[in-house]
């Protein structure tokens, strides 16, 4: 079974997180997600998330905090998700790669479709002192 070890980013502003919506044609498409993915061989998740939200949504990140890590296994892949806040950034986020993307306040995120894996990241999020941010 394959097992990734994925970057994610939660981009926060003035109590609402930047989200963008997976292609139909990817595992868990048409299910909205925090941006980031896989870190590669000789990776850090810094520079995995500098690479990828760079790549996704057009943002320099200038600093992260871990938030915190979650396992997951969808049956046909195993998932590895290393999350982190990224609280400072520059550039606007939009869909660099035509994917839909917008920001959501904190306490809304549960109205939006989010893969399995994810439902922790919105509970744990709406029960910190994030919504400050």
């Amino acid at each position: 079974m394959q097992h990734v070890l994925v970057a994610v980013g939660i981009v926060l502003r003035q109590g609402q997180t930047f989200i963008t919506l997976r292609p139909d044609d990817k595992h868990q498409g048409g299910k909205w997600e925090f941006p980031g993915g896989k870190v590669e061989a000789g990776e850090t998740t810094f520079a995995a998330l500098k690479r990828e939200l760079d790549e996704e949504i057009g943002i320099e990140v200038k600093h992260s905090t871990a938030f915190m890590r979650i396992e997951h296994d969808y049956g046909d892949k195993q998932v590895t998700l290393d999350i982190h806040i990224i609280d400072d950034f520059s550039n606007e986020p939009y869909g660099r790669e035509q994917q839909q993307g917008r920001w959501v306040a904190i306490d809304a995120l549960q109205s939006s479709q989010f893969p399995a894996a994810n439902a922790l990241i919105v509970e744990k999020l709406q029960q910190s002192d994030w919504l400050a941010v």
